[in-house]
């Protein structure tokens, strides 16, 4: 019985004995692989400072220049982690959670394709700027003024008040109409007068007459009048113009203050 129990010893003493001749001998690694760790935890921390000022710059979001620091410092952290394995002699370690992070990040990828979809839209429309916060955009059917552009979506107040969020990748992928760029904006009035001569002579006058006191038409573009068909005894009489596009409601205000005047000045003169 004694003789199993000094068998039992002398193994366990020389296995301990093993690990401790190995674990002293793993000293320097270790030194070397603490160092790695911390150099690359501090790295990590200068780079993603320096890239948070610089996507800031570019696209003046904070959210995306948070995200895009955070990448480039996990990437940095996990780089510094894998070298110190490295050093540690755990290759099989390495490949072990290199295979499983491509097997997580595969399955994340199909599981929230559509988030990640939006995230990526999010990223081009903040780069690339088709639009920006108080801008009056149409997209998607909807029309109003951006009070917000996050990573994920946009959101939209429409003319009748309503908040409207719409996903970055539905903005990304459909036209989109930016009225906030147009300075200038045309349109066509139609209607009908009686196909007199005099009356066709005399209509250019009467609307150019009629157009003056509209503020926001332009000045280097005058309205311009065509007789587009016959309609019996009508002529189909079309106004064409261009309204300083100040915004949405503006412009319809103005177009209806148009329709108003040219309304007006044809009763006076017995055209309609």
């Amino acid at each position: 019985m004694n003789t199993d129990f000094s068998h039992w010893g002398d193994l366990i003493w020389d296995k301990l004995h093993r690990w401790t001749t190995a674990g002293i001998k793993m000293l320097p690694n270790m030194a070397v692989a603490i160092f790695v760790v911390v150099a690359f935890f501090l790295l990590a921390r200068i780079i993603k400072m320096l890239v948070y000022k610089f996507v800031l710059k570019l696209s003046d979001t904070p959210a995306l220049s948070g995200l895009f620091a955070n990448l480039a410092s996990i990437i940095i952290t996990l780089i510094g982690l894998f070298v110190a394995l490295d050093v540690l002699k755990l290759e099989k370690a390495v490949s072990s959670l290199l295979a499983g992070a491509g097997i997580i990040g595969l399955a994340l990828g199909f599981a929230f394709q559509d988030l990640t979809a939006n995230f990526i839209s999010g990223i081009f429309i903040t780069f690339r700027r088709p639009f920006e916060v108080g801008h009056q955009i149409e997209t998607n059917g909807f029309c109003g003024s951006v009070e917000e552009i996050q990573l994920r979506s946009t959101l939209i107040r429409t003319l009748d008040g309503l908040h409207v969020i719409i996903p970055n990748k539905e903005i990304f992928q459909k036209p989109i109409i930016n009225h906030s760029l147009t300075p200038e904006r045309r349109t066509e009035i139609t209607f009908n007068v009686p196909a007199v001569h005099e009356s066709a002579l005399e209509i250019r006058r009467l609307v150019a007459d009629a157009l003056k006191g509209v503020d926001k038409l332009p000045e280097h573009k005058t309205p311009e009048v065509y007789f587009t068909n016959i309609d019996g005894a009508n002529l189909k009489v079309t106004v064409s113009c261009w309204i300083v596009n100040g915004d949405i409601r503006s412009f319809e205000n103005t177009k209806n203050e148009i329709i108003m005047k040219i309304t007006t000045v044809l009763k006076n003169n017995k055209l309609i």
